[in-house]
């Protein structure tokens, strides 16, 4: 099973729990003070995807399969849940929703649209592959290193929450190899048919690209409950840019 970080209610107002999928390259620690925060009032369990952080290794890592991971989790913890998911977290969301609607009482998508994107990926895989981690001893030298490859400093960050110093050489927490080889599938879509009927938001970046609104169409035919949230200043991370505009519309709509 998936490995779970579990944020105990600090107070329970009779809400469900709600379960946290990160995106591409994430894991559940990166969600950790936004998880912290909305156990308020509920339980709250953000989940390292396959391939990613704590959780099992497989070759095999399409939206059927990551699905099918959340439902097992949600097995474990009693459902129906609230499930956020952001990016590539918010497919594999999207996916159980239309396959096991039942598990599910409220969704939200953060910054992604059930299609296929034409980006790619790789070259990230390509810039953590160029580290020469025989020579790292410290996330400074990590840092210099990936710079090389990858410009922005925030990205850096984020690659770099990923890499465990606890080994010598340190060690990357995902299977990039996998990663790199199901890239198509990761940035596609399975165009899985059925409907949710239940409360859905979509919450996007406002400076964000990745949903546009000529794929209102296709969202409301698979979510005819949607909703659409932007928030302002925020791109696809929005999460991170946005942190508590992130947090305060989420709470709002989960106790909608």
């Amino acid at each position: 099973m998936l490995a779970t970080i579990h944020h105990p209610a600090t107070a329970t107002n009779g809400a469900p729990p709600l379960v946290i999928v990160h995106g591409l390259y994430g894991s559940a620690r990166n969600w950790g003070v936004i998880a912290r925060r909305l156990s308020d009032g509920r339980e709250v369990y953000a989940v390292d995807q396959r391939n990613h952080g704590q959780s099992p290794r497989d070759p095999v890592h399409d939206y059927p399969a990551m699905a099918a991971d959340l439902a097992e989790v949600i097995g474990q913890i009693g459902g129906p849940v609230d499930l956020l998911g952001h990016s590539m977290g918010g497919k594999a969301a999207m996916q159980l929703a239309l396959t096991r609607p039942e598990l599910i009482r409220r969704l939200i998508v953060a910054d992604i649209a059930p299609v296929a994107y034409d980006h790619d990926q790789t070259r990230h895989v390509h810039a953590m592959r160029s580290i020469d981690l025989s020579q790292i001893t410290n996330r400074a030298e990590a840092d210099a290193a990936l710079a090389a490859r990858v410009d922005d400093p925030a990205l850096r960050a984020f690659f770099l929450q990923s890499l465990d110093f606890r080994t010598k050489p340190p060690e990357w927490r995902l299977n990039l190899d996998v990663l790199e080889a199901e890239m198509p599938k990761i940035v596609g879509w399975p165009g899985t048919e059925g409907q949710f009927p239940g409360p859905v938001l979509f919450l996007t970046g406002a400076d964000s690209t990745y949903v546009r609104p000529e794929y209102r169409d296709t969202i409301r035919a698979l979510f005819p409950a949607a909703r659409f949230a932007k928030i302002p200043g925020a791109g696809h991370w929005l999460h991170a840019e946005k942190p508590r505009e992130f947090e305060e519309t989420v709470r709002v709509f989960l106790n909608a």
